[in-house]
């Protein structure tokens, strides 16, 4: 028999991670965050991480730095951050992005690796 299990996810009763993240829907292979950041500023520290990502820019803009590859992602962009991949960015104007991660990102303290 299959998973048949529905999930909803208000995003005002969303529990919000270390890094500024909102958590929303999640399944047992793929999980959502929400990103909010108001300010532009130096980039984030550069990581790593045990999971790959991809994210849709909803308004704002931002620049990502990828194994050497910089990205600038307006309103409407999409990316990819492959498992492993070394990346930071940088907030160049006010960002509402939305990013999916598999595996979740919040499983095993996977976000803080």
């Amino acid at each position: 028999m299959s998973d048949t299990s529905v999930t909803k996810v208000t995003s005002a009763n969303s529990p919000e991670g270390q890094l500024g993240q909102k958590y929303l829907a999640s399944g047992k292979s793929l999980s959502m965050r929400l990103w909010s950041e108001e300010q532009p500023g130096e980039p984030k520290p550069e990581a790593a991480r045990d999971y790959e990502t991809v994210g849709y820019v909803i308004k704002g803009k931002a620049e990502l730095h990828l194994e050497g590859q910089t990205l600038l992602l307006n309103t409407g962009d999409s990316w990819v951050v492959p498992k492993g991949a070394h990346h930071t960015y940088r907030i160049l104007e006010a960002l509402t992005a939305v990013e999916a991660t598999s595996p979740p990102a919040q499983v095993h303290d996977r976000d803080h690796a």
